[in-house]
């Protein structure tokens, strides 16, 4: 993978993980606050849980991507990142493109979904 390619990507990384922390700032500060006192009824209040509730799975995924961001940019340093970790080849541009956090180039990750149906 050339440099500018390379460059371009990291940029594209480094501005979704500050997406992401600015999103969990104003989540935090804003729908995660759950006040009883301003809920008329236990309708309201269950559907107050649920949205919470709903917030804090999304959270949860943000979490997961950060960390898999992060892991992209480790290896982007180490020079590793565009390898498949399955079978060492290159995985494709366009995959990287479309999801750059990707670790598995295509045939593997299909390997891999298949075995997860299997064993589901």
């Amino acid at each position: 993978m050339d440099a500018k390619t390379l460059t371009r990507m990291r940029k594209n990384l480094l501005e979704e993980k500050q997406r992401i922390l600015n999103n969990s700032q104003n989540a935090i500060k804003n729908e995660l606050a759950l006040s009883t006192d301003d809920l008329a009824d236990e309708t309201d209040l269950t559907v107050s849980e649920m949205n919470q509730n709903l917030m804090f799975k999304l959270r949860e995924r943000e979490r997961q991507l950060l960390s898999k961001i992060d892991q992209a940019l480790a290896k982007m340093d180490e020079g590793s990142f565009g390898t498949c970790e399955d079978c060492e080849e290159p995985i494709e541009p366009r995959r990287l493109e479309a999801r750059p956090v990707s670790t598995l180039c295509i045939a593997c990750k299909e390997r891999e979904e298949h075995k997860e149906k299997i064993y589901a």
